[in-house]
């Protein structure tokens, strides 16, 4: 018996092996199937599908044995993957030096005579393992019959493949989670540690311009007021931030959910608790929508709140529309407020890109809002355009995929 020496490249072989976790996994269909028909088209007594590991050559799939694995010093498969031709058929092992003397050829119950093994080989050229058949006889098989049993080798490749690429999937999704997770407590406790002291700031210049309101001067009222704007800017930023963030989480979010529209936007319209004058119009027909909820609630918002707030009329009016249409659902938003200038339309969608247009405050948006809206849509397969005429309104239309 002569011992194979392990070649150079084996390090990154059974590295490779490894990232495939097929090893001591437990019996699969799809891989005995192909067992079974190799040992069916070769009319052979033994097939294997066989891993080579450091010290030993792993079964996932047997027909004609009961073993499961083997020495790998004494397999005829670790020749077979160190093999310059994809294929090694071994017709009389009794007559080969390295094989004549071999435990598995000297076996008196069923003796390795004939073995043909065919490399598993992956897209990175590295070899993990064979398809083999084995008879206890001297013999031959025919150049169709290889032609076939390549084939196969290619098929459990393929298997094998898709194993991988399904395992990285699942581990990315887990740490998406995680992340999120994380992302989830970094939100709650920027909300806590800097909105707070930003709350406590707004009250205590409201402490202030009281107690002291007969001795500061204008000026200094000036100050306080400014003070208070730039507090309440700053925790706005903060939230908008915040719901760019989150919305990586709710774009991501699996669970879907069938819900009635007016429902929903009636449940968001209460929300803003509305002091100004103001009519909003629902769409006529109601739909039961069964998509994202939460994203779906979290661009609404926005866009409502936009149409609420960017509006400079006595009495805003604000018109929602939504149609079902070839696996779509078709939503519109429309105002009679201040508009979007027109060379401003094409990059309103853009992180950090402002109309630079103040609110029905006075205050400038941050061009964080409509990146978020954009960002939603695009995860749950759709588009938003948006279409306007400064002074006179602003129609955002987008779509969701049902």
């Amino acid at each position: 018996m002569i011992t194979q020496e392990i070649s150079s490249r084996e390090l990154k072989r059974l590295k490779a092996l490894d990232e495939y976790r097929i090893l001591d996994t437990p019996n699969e269909a799809e891989y005995d199937d192909i067992a079974q028909l190799a040992a069916y088209i070769s009319d052979a007594p033994v097939a294997l599908i066989s891993f080579i590991d450091i010290n030993r050559q792993w079964f996932k799939s047997k027909v004609g044995v009961e073993m499961c694995e083997t020495e790998r010093n004494i397999s005829f498969c670790t020749h077979a993957i160190e093999a310059e031709e994809d294929v090694l058929e071994i017709k009389n092992a009794l007559e080969d030096d390295r094989f004549k003397n071999n435990p598995l050829t000297q076996s008196p119950d069923q003796p390795v005579i004939y073995y043909c093994g065919f490399k598993l080989t992956d897209s990175r050229g590295m070899t993990l393992g064979t398809l083999c058949i084995i008879d206890h006889k001297p013999r031959t098989i025919s150049d169709n019959q290889k032609k076939s049993l390549r084939a196969l080798s290619k098929q459990i490749v393929k298997l094998l493949e898709l194993r991988r690429n399904f395992d990285l999937l699942k581990r990315a999704e887990k740490s998406l989670k995680e992340k999120n997770s994380l992302l989830q407590d970094f939100a709650g406790t920027v909300s806590h540690d800097i909105k707070m002291p930003l709350a406590n700031m707004v009250l205590t210049v409201d402490i202030l311009k009281k107690k002291y309101e007969t001795t500061l001067d204008k000026e200094g009222v000036n100050y306080l007021n400014y003070l208070k704007k730039s507090s309440f800017s700053l925790s706005e930023y903060i939230t908008s931030i915040l719901n760019l963030y989150e919305s990586e989480v709710k774009a991501h979010e699996k669970s879907k959910e069938s819900f009635d529209l007016k429902q929903l936007l009636e449940e968001i319209i209460d929300l803003f608790n509305i002091k100004h004058e103001c009519e909003i119009k629902l769409p006529h027909k109601n739909l039961e929508l069964h998509c994202n909820r939460a994203a779906l609630e979290q661009i609404l918002l926005n866009l409502i709140g936009n149409s609420l707030k960017y509006n400079d009329k006595e009495k805003i009016v604000i018109k929602i529309k939504c149609k079902e249409k070839e696996g779509f659902y078709h939503f519109s938003v429309n105002d009679n407020g201040v508009g979007i200038p027109k060379e401003k339309q094409k990059e309103i969608f853009n992180l950090f890109s402002t109309a630079a247009i103040t609110d029905r405050n006075g205050n400038k948006g941050n061009g964080i809002g409509l990146s978020t809206v954009k960002k939603l849509v695009k995860k749950l397969g759709g588009k938003i355009k948006v279409k306007s005429e400064l002074g006179e309104f602003t129609k955002v239309s987008f779509t969701i995929k049902k």
